[in-house]
């Protein structure tokens, strides 16, 4: 065992404080990792404050993590001391379900572990990323590419995943139209993403305030959802829409925005319930999806693929000490786009 500081939610809807944790000794298929920066995802501060449900205390948040390997088990094949590597949102699955064994493992039958507020298969709790050091099995650790600088290559181990895999999935690409809804953390990730994958990229997002942004991001086309005519002007024009955001919609509204047997993406996850008349798809044949993550393999390809583009997360990078403060800015929509912590700094 070894003793690391972190930050910690003492409890639900408590500050983040200073503490430390304990990580496990190395075993044969493990990889410790020295985190240098780790991410901020508005799923860390739903967690903190039991958004989603019950959650386990003391919580170390952090599912965007992006250091270097300092040890390696005894049977580790795939990285060596000194590898630049990351881990996100799972750090074990049950490896022998259909859903494992097909690479989705973010989709165990039964029940992947989460980088922090799980449970793991040996009975501890895991805590993630707002620490100095992690210890995972090798198979949920990826390759960070040398062309991606760790701070900004934190938030693909979510953000980046979770904008890549829906777009691959409803064949965002040349000839598509395709609509990211909100340019948040995620948001401002899919219109980099499927701008790359040669789509023609709207944004849809409540005020104009971050236009600029979002056309310097690779993004043609920018619409204020606040605006009605929003909704009359862009009718049956979309191919796919990816909504990002964690409040409700109207999703009759937005659907309206699809063409035929066109596809809405969900990857926001608001605490909330949500209520839908089944003719705004039934109507046109349209398909309201969801899609969460992605597996270790697709991951790996979503970093391979940023690298090749020459794509990272927009970010803005805090000390330790800050976390508080950054959770009110998420909240308050002011981050351009994504907070990542400076690991050296806890």
């Amino acid at each position: 065992m070894t003793t690391v500081a972190a930050y910690a939610a003492p409890a639900a809807k408590a500050p983040l404080e200073r503490t430390t944790v304990e990580r496990r000794a190395v075993r044969e298929h493990d990889v410790l990792i020295d985190i240098k920066f780790a991410g901020i995802c508005h799923s860390d501060i739903h967690q903190v404050r039991e958004g989603w449900g019950e959650a386990i205390f003391p919580m170390v948040p952090g599912h965007e993590i992006a250091g270097v390997v300092s040890e390696v088990g005894p049977g580790v094949t795939r990285f060596k001391v000194g590898d630049r590597v990351g881990v996100g949102c799972m750090v074990d699955s049950c490896r022998e379900c259909e859903m494992c064994r097909a690479g989705k493992e973010q989709y165990c039958l039964n029940g992947q572990t989460p980088t922090y507020n799980g449970i793991g298969r040996d009975g501890e709790p895991t805590y993630g990323g707002y620490s100095e050091k992690v210890v995972v099995d090798e198979n949920f650790v990826v390759r960070i590419p040398d062309g991606l600088a760790l701070d900004v290559a934190a938030p693909l181990l979510c953000a980046g995943i979770t904008l890549y895999s829906p777009l691959k999935r409803f064949g965002a690409g040349p000839g598509r139209k395709v609509a990211i809804v909100g340019m948040g953390g995620l948001g401002h990730m899919g219109v980099k993403i499927a701008h790359a994958m040669g789509a023609e990229v709207t944004v849809l997002s409540q005020s104009l305030r971050k236009k600029d942004d979002g056309l310097r991001l690779g993004a043609d086309h920018y619409h204020a959802t606040s605006d009605p005519k929003t909704f009359e002007e862009l009718r049956g024009s979309f191919d796919l829409i990816v909504s990002t955001v964690s409040a409700p919609l109207d999703f009759a509204a937005y659907l309206s925005l699809l063409k035929p047997e066109g596809t809405l993406a969900n990857v926001g996850a608001p605490e909330e319930p949500i209520s839908l008349n089944l003719f705004s798809l039934i109507g046109g044949g349209r398909s309201l999806a969801g899609s969460m993550i992605g597996g270790i393999s697709e991951t790996q390809e979503t970093l391979d693929f940023c690298a090749e583009h020459g794509i990272g997360a927009e970010i803005e990078l805090i000390a330790a000490s800050e976390i508080n403060e950054a959770y009110e800015r998420v909240e308050n929509s002011d981050v351009r786009y994504r907070f990542v912590i400076d690991t050296a700094t806890i």
